[in-house]
Parts: structure tokens; C-alpha cells; sequence
């Protein structure tokens, strides 16, 4: 492996440093003695009588004491020197009173056995060090520091050498991509799993082409795009989209989201893409995938940033250098996915980069019928079940809703005991994604409970009588999420765009559950709330972008997207403020009296919907329209179904009975879902 030069510098360095400081202090130091009479003087001392006469031994010579002046008696003898230890204190004019002093003498390393054998003689303790080696001598105090750097260097081989492994390569590991590989062996997922985005999957597919048989492109002189952008709402299928294609292709596929760039070290993020890039180069034709690129792939220089040079920023510099530094015989295609394409740099988004834009947008109608058939053959529908009208009844439901409203309808079935999943079950699967589970256990007042009713069927005749509003599907008064009621509408169509008399209508819809509320109770309440959001807004929306005001023309006052920036815009004078704040009041006061004389016409039919409501607490579409057209209701109500249920098991004990009544069997068949 390549070291880093500035790494392998400051480590050559330090280690000379240490080495010289150990090296110098290390050497012996101390004061040298020139003879070896005055080494011999510190040493021993003729020994004297009490009249001080000096004493001799058994053979006449002259007996020798030690002086104390020498630390523990005790000399060293080494190869070229003798060293001793002066006591601090001594007054032997070679150290202070608190100070000890190391003194040595050269010798002649050839007469050791002389020396040896006069300070045996003059009774001192001896040190043997004369086999040892200088060099032994000096590096003895150095081999822990050489150890230490020897388990560091090993270390950061080791770690250069496994940082390409992921996490787990320690101090190299850092600045590594965290890509996952997928191959076609290894994922499952095919352009048969994924439905309701056909133009999508045509465009990804010519990728899937060309990374097969690059030559059948090459033939007239075309270039595979080099980047595509899936853009779309979350959940509609984009990575599900890029799974597919690392099952269809079979090249490499690295994968790999835009956050795993950035880490608490300031520059690890543009490592990680050129470390991605290389590793991509080595396994062309590959793909790279993206995922939420607009983590690291915002516009620079806006919002309020810590400057031009963080951390973000650098990551998307190198992820255009690399993708411009592309060749043409790499065969690299960049597959990237964002649901904020409108926040991404320009740089990145220019052809030559990110080539196509592939919008995977919500389904239709006709797409989600397909995406739900995708999900439902993994369980086990029921002969009632079809699925056309449910994809009628989930607009603008991505395919991530419809995946989990066939899973939920699973788990309602099961909980009920159902041998299939059946019409009702899909249903109520749909109402608790959109507005929550059924509050079916909530003790509601009977005031509240009158008030919630008449609420409901105010917004369902209005519904009902209106031509250009959807159709009623289904009006409860169970509590569901935080709604104390809710008033279902079927789409007949998909809409791409909203016409004024559709929406004229629904802001009249919307005004009638406030109005019939207050005609029955006197009162108003807090359960508008929404009503009266959802009203502003499309008054708002109108005026504002739409250009459907006569006073204010075809003009858009909304200004850009101010998502980005703290202060909102305001590209408009104080006078145009107040005329638009006239027209939203005016457009709500004219949906209001329509409303408010329609329930007052049709106030019989209100109350038909509301006692009916009262009673069974939830009608179908088909109900509202029996009882506004005078019919009666002759359905069991919810509590008759609950007693007849319960009174069954003790019919069957009866020996003359041996067949539940046929009306029974009826009764049950409603019991399931009486929501």
C-alpha cells in the first residue's frame, strides 16, 4: 500500500526525535576524575588509632576504611570506566548538601582484573558491567519507545490495507466509500415488480440495454446518458425503480445514499465519492445509485451556510469533477434519486452529468390498479374483492400507500378470522391510512354525537347536489384519528389540474358541515377546523396562482419558492394585499350563502342523513342517495346485529333446529363491517 507522504514524514521524525532525546540522555553523565589515587581517595581512607596514628595490617601495609562518602559503598565497573555514586553531603568538594554526584574514571579495559582485585581489597561493594555491550547499553532504555512505534506502524498498515472493507478499517476507513454491491444473483426485485411507472421503466430499461450490448448503441455513433435523475414524490417507487434495474442488469451496482458522504471529519465526504468513483472505474460497465442525492447536492451558495468551503459543498465538488471526468469507453452510468429536484445545484443537472430527468410521479388510476394487483398476489383475496374500485377510491395514494394498505387489509382479515381478504377489509385499510384507525371504543355525548351527524350529512347532501363535485362514497360518524366523523368522496377520474367549477363546488361542500351543524344546534364548534383550512387554502391557491379572480386577472402573486430562504416574498403592493385579502373573503362568502340556501332547501334531506347516520353510525354512497330521494331505511342497525349475533349460539341448542335461520345467516353476512 501507498503511504501517505505527510504521514510517513511526521512518523520518520518523530521517531528521530525520540531516539536523539533518549540518545543524549541516555549517555552517562557526571564528573570525571583524572587519577586513580583521587578516585581512590573518595573511596577509602587510611584507618587511624585514637591518637590518630595510622594503623597497619598483618603484612605491614597501611589498612584502609571506607570514607561514606560513596553511595551504598558500591562501584560500577564497566568496559572503559569506573562510576560511583558521591553522596549528597559528603563535603567531598564535589557536590552540594542535597545533591548527589556521579563520578567516573577512564580505564584501560585490558587491566579489569587489576582493578577488580584493588577494590576487593579496599572492601566496596562491585558492579560487574564489563561484558555488557555500549551499544546494548544505549538502545536498553529505548526498546519500549521502539516498540510503541513499531504497534503504530503496524496499526496503520494495517488499517490502510483493510480501509477499503467498509467501517471497520479503522484510521483509513474514514475517507473509504460505505457502498453496498448488489449483483443480479443477489437481488430478487425485477421490471415485473414494478408497476404504474411504464414511461419510467422505458427509460431505465435503455440503460439496462446498453450496459447488455454497449456495441448495438455505438453502431450509429450514439452515447448512453451518462447520469439519470429519478424525480418524483416519496414513496413512488424511485429506489424501487434502481432495485430493479440491479436485478435486470447484470454489471455491478453500487448503492449507496447521499448522507453516508458526510462525516464529523472535514473532508472525508469528497474521499468517499473519489473512493466510490475508483472502485466503480475498476468494475466498469457498473451502476452507481444515488439515493436522496439531495443531501450533499444542494445549490451552493444559498441558504446559510458556514461558508464556501463546508464540508457539503466540497462533497458535491467532487462528485462533478468526478462525473465530468468521465470517458466515454468507461461505461459508468450514474442513477441518482431526489424528491426535491428543484433544491439541486445547476451544475449538477446540466447535460453531461445528470443527462434525463425520469419523473416517477403518483400512479393513475390505471397504475394503481396495477401496482395493487403487483401486491395483492401475495395473499389471499376473497371472490368480493375488486380492485378497479379501490384504485378508484386511493387517488393520489403513492405506491408505498398501496403496498401498505394491501398489508394492512391482510392483517384486518386475519384479525377477523376471515378465510380471504375481502372488499370490506380493503376498505377499512384504506380509511385508517388516510385518516387513521377507527375510534370504535370512544364514549361520545349524545349532544356531540347529534352535532357530529348533522355535521357529516350537511357536507354529504351539498355533496350530493352538486354536479361537479365527486361522488359520496361512504359518511360515518365513527371517530377516526382525531375526526370525530368524515364524509368519503370516489373520484370517477383521475385530475391532473383542478377546473373552477370543481373547485367552486367543493368549497361549497366543505361550508355545509358548519352550517347544518349550527341549523340543528344553535352553536358552532371546533370540528370546521379543517373545513375551514381547506377552504382558505383553495381560495388562496385561486387568486394567488391560478389567476381565477376577475379583480385581479391573469396574474401570479405567489412569488417563487420560499421553502429556501427565511423571509417569505412579497412582489406586491400593500393596495394588491388588500384586494386579494377581499377576493379569498369574497369567494368564502359566496361559497357560504350557497351552502347555507341549499341546506336551507333541502333541510329534510339533512335530516333523513343525520337520523340515518344516528342510527346505523355509518351509509354507503348508495344509502345517501335512497335517503335523499325520500326512501326509508330498513337495514339492521349495529346494536340489533351485535344482540342477534349474540342470542345465536343458544338457537343451536334447540334439537328441532338444526339449521341456523336464513335470516340469520344474512345478519352475519353484514356483521364483519358495519363500518
Amino acid at each position: 500500500m501507498k503511504f501517505s507522504r505527510g504521514l510517513l514524514s511526521w512518523v520518520l521524525i518523530l521517531a528521530m526525535l525520540i531516539l536523539l532525546f533518549l540518545f543524549l540522555n541516555s549517555s552517562p553523565r557526571g564528573t570525571p576524575i583524572d587519577s586513580w589515587q583521587k578516585f581512590k581517595a573518595l573511596l577509602v581512607e587510611p584507618d587511624r588509632d585514637d591518637h590518630g596514628n595510622v594503623v597497619l595490617d598483618a603484612v605491614g601495609e597501611v589498612a584502609l576504611v571506607p570514607t561514606g562518602k560513596i553511595k551504598d559503598n558500591l562501584v560500577t565497573v564497566e568496559n572503559s570506566r569506573l562510576t560511583a555514586t558521591v553522596a549528597a553531603g559528603s563535603q567531598a568538594g564535589l557536590t552540594t548538601e542535597d545533591k548527589e554526584t556521579l563520578v567516573t574514571l577512564k580505564i584501560n579495559s585490558q587491566i579489569h582484573d587489576w582493578y577488580f582485585t584493588q577494590l576487593d581489597t579496599m572492601g566496596v561493594d562491585i558492579q560487574d558491567k564489563t561484558g555488557t555491550s555500549i551499544w546494548l547499553q544505549l538502545l536498553g532504555p529505548l526498546i519500549p519507545f521502539l516498540l510503541i512505534i513499531v504497534i503504530i506502524w503496524f496499526f496503520i498498515a494495517r488499517s490502510m490495507r483493510s480501509a477499503g472493507a467498509g467501517p471497520g478499517g479503522m484510521l483509513g476507513s474514514f475517507g473509504k466509500s460505505r457502498h453496498r454491491l448488489s449483483s443480479k444473483d443477489t437481488v430478487d426485485i425485477t421490471f415485473n415488480d414494478v408497476a404504474g411507472v411504464d414511461e419510467a421503466k422505458e427509460e431505465v430499461g435503455e440503460i439496462v440495454a446498453f450496459l447488455k450490448d454497449p456495441a448495438r448503441f455505438q453502431r450509429l455513433g450514439g452515447r448512453i446518458p451518462r447520469g439519470v435523475l429519478l424525480v418524483g414524490p416519496p414513496g413512488c417507487g424511485k429506489t424501487l425503480l434502481a432495485k430493479a434495474i440491479a436485478g435486470e442488469a447484470d454489471v455491478p451496482f453500487f448503492s449507496i445514499s447521499g448522507s453516508d458522504f458526510v462525516e464529523m471529519f472535514v473532508g472525508v465526504g469528497a474521499s468517499r465519492v473519489r473512493d466510490l468513483f475508483k472502485q466503480a472505474k475498476e468494475n466498469s460497465p457498473c451502476i452507481i445509485f444515488l439515493d436522496e442525492i439531495d443531501a450533499v447536492g444542494r445549490r451552493r451558495g444559498g441558504g446559510f451556510t458556514t461558508g464556501g468551503h463546508d464540508e457539503r459543498e466540497q462533497t458535491l465538488n467532487a462528485i462533478l469533477v468526478e462525473m465530468d471526468g468521465f470517458e466515454a469507453h468507461e461505461q459508468i452510468i450514474v442513477i441518482a434519486a431526489t424528491n426535491r429536484a428543484d433544491v439541486l445545484d445547476p451544475a449538477l443537472t446540466r447535460p453531461g452529468r445528470f443527462d434525463r430527468q425520469v419523473d416517477v410521479s403518483l400512479p393513475d388510476l390505471a397504475g394503481r390498479k396495477e401496482i395493487l394487483e403487483v401486491h395483492a398476489k401475495k395473499i389471499k383475496l376473497g371472490a368480493d374483492v375488486d380492485l378497479e374500485r379501490v384504485a378508484r377510491g386511493t387517488p393520489m395514494f403513492s405506491g408505498a400507500d398501496l403496498a401498505a394498505l394491501i398489508n394492512e387489509a391482510a392483517i384486518l382479515g386475519t384479525m377477523a378470522a376471515h378465510d380471504a381478504v375481502d372488499m370490506s377489509d380493503l376498505e377499512e385499510a384504506r380509511d385508517k391510512i388516510r385518516f387513521g384507525r377507527a375510534r370504535k371504543s370512544r364514549k361520545i355525548e349524545e349532544q356531540e354525537r347529534v352535532a357530529t351527524a348533522y355535521h357529516e350529512a350537511g357536507h354529504a347532501v351539498v355533496q350530493v347536489m352538486l354536479d361537479d363535485a365527486d361522488p359520496v362514497h361512504k359518511v360515518t360518524i365513527i371517530p377516526r384519528g382525531q375526526a370525530m366523523g368524515a364524509t368519503f368522496s370516489l373520484p370517477e377520474k383521475d385530475r391532473y389540474g383542478f377546473g373552477r367549477k370543481y373547485l367552486l363546488a367543493t368549497m361549497r361542500v366543505l361550508c355545509g358541515g358548519r352550517i347544518a351543524e349550527q341549523k340543528k344546534t344553535s352553536d358552532v364548534s371546533s370540528g370546521a377546523a379543517m373545513d375551514i383550512q381547506m377552504a382558505t387554502q383553495y381560495a388562496r391557491h385561486m387568486i394567488l396562482e391560478w389567476g381565477m379572480s376577475d379583480r385581479l386577472g391573469f396574474v401570479n402573486y405567489a412569488g417563487a419558492d420560499t421553502r429556501e430562504v427565511l423571509i417569505p416574498e412579497k412582489e406586491y403592493s400593500e393596495e394588491t394585499a388588500r384586494i386579494i385579502d377581499e377576493e379569498i373573503q369574497r369567494m368564502i362568502r359566496e361559497a357560504y350563502g350557497d351552502a347555507e340556501r341549499m341546506i336551507k332547501e333541502g333541510w329534510d334531506k339533512v335530516a333523513a342523513v343525520a337520523e340515518a347516520l344516528l342510527k346505523y353510525e355509518t351509509l354507503q354512497g348508495d344509502d345517501v342517495a335512497r335517503l335523499m330521494r325520500g326512501e326509508r331505511m330498513d337495514k339492521p342497525t349495529v346494536a340489533e346485529l351485535l344482540s342477534k349475533e349474540a342470542a345465536r349460539p343458544a338457537a343451536k341448542v334447540e334439537p328441532e333446529k338444526p339449521a341456523a335461520d336464513p335470516g340469520d345467516e344474512a345478519a352475519g353476512g353484514i356483521l364483519p363491517s358495519p363500518a
